[in-house]
């Protein structure tokens, strides 16, 4: 049978530590209760409309703990409450034991990819396309799993770790005054790649540009003060040609007040580390047992 490739952030190895982080082979309760030779058919089902994450990922945990796994739905999809994304069949204990481990997976990107596309959606409209980024601001061991859970949503996973990009951040200036830091930064990049500076005012923008820095990143910056830092770049023609991102306490729910600064993109944290899980839960009937195994 033909090897499945892996889903982002969710390989063998990971689903494997995913079900013994929650002792999936010392289920008393199951082993208490269900007969050793029961067998069972698990359907993962949506309660809430949402944007669909996680669902090959919660098909390999399922594949590791011995199931049987069909996916309904594609990842990206839209879902509604009531809709079945993911089939499960096999040992009635080990349909129980696998539960929890594989919701968790569903729950937490589907809930990612649904923030992502609301935010999406609240950056439409303005005098320029406005992307949506995500940040590294991820669980430890599920950013890959996050990363793709937003681009689910219609976003962009954005740089994936420090390897990716060049971004001069306001800690690195303690060791090298601007100027500096761009042109060391842009001794160390590789062909075509933009140096990026993060800046927090008018001065400092135009500084970093003329610097050479092909991307700015404006950081906690209100939407009138962005724009304010545009137009100022716009007057001293350094604006053509240079990516300018937003970022720092910006939500899909007030995203749309940035529309208009003329930015390219903003990234948001909130995509990650506080999207609120979409609810699924699992269906359970008795199924009969058979030898053969996907």
């Amino acid at each position: 049978m033909p090897r499945r490739a892996s889903p982002p952030g969710v390989d063998a190895a990971f689903a494997r530590r995913a079900l013994d982080e929650d002792r999936f082979r010392d289920d008393r309760t199951s082993r208490a209760v269900v007969p050793a030779r029961a067998g069972a058919e698990g359907r993962i089902v949506a309660q809430a409309p949402g944007v669909l994450s996680g669902a090959a990922a919660g098909a390999t945990i399922a594949r590791a703990a011995g199931l049987r796994a069909t996916v309904l739905r594609r990842d990206g999809s839209r879902v509604r409450a009531g809709t079945t994304v993911l089939r499960v069949v096999g040992s009635a204990r080990a349909v129980l034991a696998a539960e929890r481990t594989v919701l968790n997976v569903v729950m937490h990107a589907s809930g990612i990819a649904t923030a992502t596309d609301r935010a999406v959606r609240a950056a439409r409209g303005g005098p320029r396309p406005l992307e949506v980024w995500a940040t590294r601001k991820t669980l430890p061991g599920l950013r890959d799993l996050e990363k793709a859970a937003v681009v689910h949503g219609g976003g962009r996973p954005h740089r994936r770790d420090l390897s990716d990009a060049l971004l001069v951040k306001s800690n690195h200036l303690a060791f090298a005054a601007l100027p500096e830091a761009v042109r060391r930064a842009a001794a160390a990049a590789r062909p075509g790649e933009r140096v990026e500076v993060e800046v927090r005012s008018i001065a400092e923008a135009v500084r970093a540009a003329r610097a050479g820095a092909g991307a700015l990143l404006l950081d906690n910056v209100s939407p009138r003060r962005a724009r304010a830092i545009v137009r100022a770049l716009e007057r001293a023609g350094l604006r053509r040609g240079r990516w300018i991102e937003l970022s720092g306490g910006i939500t899909p729910e007030n995203l749309g007040r940035y529309r208009r600064t003329g930015a390219d993109a903003v990234s948001l944290g909130a995509l990650t580390h506080s999207a609120i899980a979409l609810p699924f839960h699992l269906g359970l009937r008795p199924a009969r047992l058979s030898r053969r195994r996907s």
